[in-house]
C-alpha cells in the first residue's frame, strides 16, 4: 500500500488543522494506521494510532486532549485532527500502516508516507 500524507502548512497558535493519510493500492481499513512526527533536531515520535476496525485508538501523552485520529473509509483515509495548536506541534508529520497495531505504535510498521510539514506560528 502507498501512503500519502497531506494537510500540513502554516497555522497560527490556537488554531486547528486536519491532516489526512490517503492510501492507494489497498484499502486502508485493512491496516492499523498511525501518525508520527519529527520536530527539527529531534527524533521521530509516536502521536496516535487506530486499529484496522477503528474501534481502538491510542495516543501519546503529549497528544491526549488535542489530537483525534479517525478513519474515513469512504475516502480511504485516516485523519488526524489537531486543535489548539502550539508552536511545539511544529514538525513533519508522517503516517504509517501495518497489519498489527502494536507494530504501528512501535514505529516499525511496514508502510510509511512521505510526510507533511506543519509549522505553527506564535
Amino acid at each position: 500500500v502507498q501512503l500519502q500524507a497531506s494537510g500540513g502548512g502554516l497555522v497560527q497558535a490556537g488554531g486547528s488543522l486536519r491532516l489526512s493519510c490517503a492510501a492507494s493500492g489497498r484499502t486502508l481499513s485493512d491496516f492499523a494506521t498511525g501518525w508520527f512526527r519529527q520536530a527539527p533536531g529531534k527524533e521521530r515520535e509516536f502521536v496516535a494510532a487506530i486499529s484496522y476496525s477503528g474501534h481502538s485508538t491510542s495516543y501519546a501523552d503529549s497528544a491526549k486532549g488535542r489530537f483525534t485520529i479517525s478513519r474515513d473509509n469512504a475516502k480511504n483515509t485516516v485523519d488526524l485532527q489537531v486543535n489548539s495548536v502550539i508552536p511545539e506541534d511544529t514538525a513533519v508529520y508522517y503516517c504509517a500502516a501495518d497489519r498489527y497495531l502494536s507494530m504501528v505504535r512501535a514505529g516499525t510498521g511496514d508502510y510509511w508516507g512521505q510526510g507533511t510539514l506543519v509549522t505553527v506560528s506564535s
